[in-house]
């Protein structure tokens, strides 16, 4: 991800609304791909003020009105309850009479504009029921419970919301927004990392196994990860609440969760090369890296150790967590580049 500028030269980034400098609005402009300072036009709406752009432009209805995002619509396109193109996968919103749900789903909102960016990055297909796409990729973001001083109860009248994929329907539990409970979740099974952006990386692979495996490439890709057939996803789920990880994971699993099954195995996998995508992105942008990157898997997981083992020294200097494992197992290797090769696969146009 890159810093953008705004019309006084400021520094603004992806998530802002507003400069910090002038003061001025500020939002992504879907014309120029840029966060820009916006400017109200007597008219009603708002001008991109990116130079060579001047696009007219509107907020995204969740922009506008309930403040959970900061994406324009191109103003011919648009109308006053117009989503953005991130804010229309949604099917279903947090109840927000619920205290706290608003900033939950601001956060939510974030994540899943930075996924999106990501998927752009790799020109991967999706879209809509509205679109012409075999698998319609859909987010709710619900909650099975409320908080209470700052804890989490279940309510008797509401089901549990688990989060997960279904074919292309993506539901997140609003509670992975609260960073106390995640870290919670986080230490009680004992993983590594759990992030919001985590949970929006895992289940899209879910959904681009659907998009770019099935019925199209089982074969090839049971031959790296397992057959998912067997055993069937309910045993294997049972048999690791029960046993938990082998011992051993390491030495061919990018992560404890991902030897549940192979269908969870392809998703962690996945989820890992978007993070790589995202931090090589940001790295470079950022000019934390001189690695020469092409584009390669090699130069790919050259440079994210690079980057890995910078920020890990870093981030222990200041008592957190690493950013990337300092070593990839060869199983984990051959998975990456199944994952690579599919996904530029996809791509409509090379890169």
């Amino acid at each position: 991800m890159q810093t953008f500028s705004c019309c006084c030269g400021n520094p603004v980034f992806y998530e802002n609304t507003q400069c910090l400098a002038c003061q001025s609005e500020v939002g992504w402009c879907p014309s120029c791909s840029n966060i820009v300072a916006i400017e109200p036009l007597e008219s009603g709406g708002f001008l991109c003020t990116h130079p060579g752009c001047e696009t007219p432009l509107m907020k995204c209805y969740n922009y506008a009105v309930e403040n959970v995002c900061n994406r324009m619509v191109v103003m011919k396109e648009g109308h006053a309850d117009t989503l953005c193109d991130c804010c229309r996968y949604n099917d279903v919103i947090p109840d927000l009479a619920i205290d706290g749900h608003r900033e939950r789903w601001a956060a939510l909102e974030a994540a899943k504009r930075r996924l999106f960016h990501t998927l752009d990055l790799l020109k991967l297909p999706h879209g809509t029921k509205d679109d012409d796409i075999a698998v319609p990729l859909s987010f709710s973001f619900m909650a099975d419970a409320l908080p209470d001083q700052g804890l989490w109860r279940s309510t008797a009248k509401q089901e549990k919301v688990y989060t997960g994929h279904a074919s292309g329907h993506i539901t997140i539990n609003v509670k992975e927004a609260d960073d106390v409970e995640r870290e919670r979740l986080r230490v009680d099974m004992n993983e590594s990392h759990r992030t919001l952006i985590g949970h929006f990386r895992h289940e899209i692979g879910h959904y681009y196994w659907d998009v770019l495996v099935k019925e199209r490439d089982e074969e090839a890709c049971r031959a790296v990860f397992g057959n998912h057939h067997r055993p069937s996803y309910a045993e294997a789920l049972e048999q690791y609440y029960q046993t938990g990880a082998p011992a051993d994971w390491s030495n061919r699993f990018i992560s404890a969760y991902a030897t549940m099954h192979p269908w969870e195995d392809f998703a962690e996998t996945f989820a890992y090369y978007l993070d790589m995508v995202a931090v090589l992105d940001t790295a470079l942008h950022m000019g934390i890296t001189h690695v020469e990157y092409d584009g390669s898997l090699d130069s790919m997981l050259i440079a994210f150790h690079q980057v890995g083992l910078a920020v890990n020294e870093l981030n222990r200097d200041m008592g957190l967590l690493d950013l990337a494992p300092g070593v990839l197992a060869p199983p984990v290797r051959e998975k990456l580049a199944y994952l690579h090769k599919i996904i530029q696969a996809a791509s409509p146009v090379p890169r």
